[in-house]
C-alpha cells in the first residue's frame, strides 16, 4: 500500500496504493473520466483520474478536503465548470 520505503507522498503512482478502496463519488455521464478517492489509513484521502489509475495521486489531509468541499458548497469552484 506504500512504496517500498512506506511513505505516502503528493504525485505518486496511485498503482502503489493497491486497487482496492478506490471509490467514484462524482460518477457521471461524462464518458467514464471520473475523480476516484481513496481513504488512507492515516486518514488522508488520495484522488486519481479514473481513465489513468497508475497515475499520479495527489494526497490531502482531511481538513484540505473539507476545505474544499466546503468551498465548492459556497460556490467558490463555479468557475471551474464554466464552458
Amino acid at each position: 500500500m506504500t512504496t517500498t520505503d512506506g511513505s505516502v507522498y503528493n504525485g505518486m503512482p496511485a498503482s502503489e496504493l493497491g486497487e482496492q478502496g478506490w471509490e467514484r463519488p462524482w460518477s457521471g455521464p461524462n464518458g467514464g473520466q471520473c475523480v476516484e478517492t481513496k481513504q488512507l489509513a492515516d486518514g488522508r484521502v488520495a484522488l486519481r483520474q479514473s481513465n489513468d489509475p497508475a497515475g499520479p495521486a495527489l494526497i490531502y489531509t482531511p481538513q484540505e478536503i473539507a476545505a474544499f468541499v466546503a468551498g465548492v458548497k459556497k460556490g467558490l469552484a463555479d468557475h471551474l465548470a464554466a464552458g
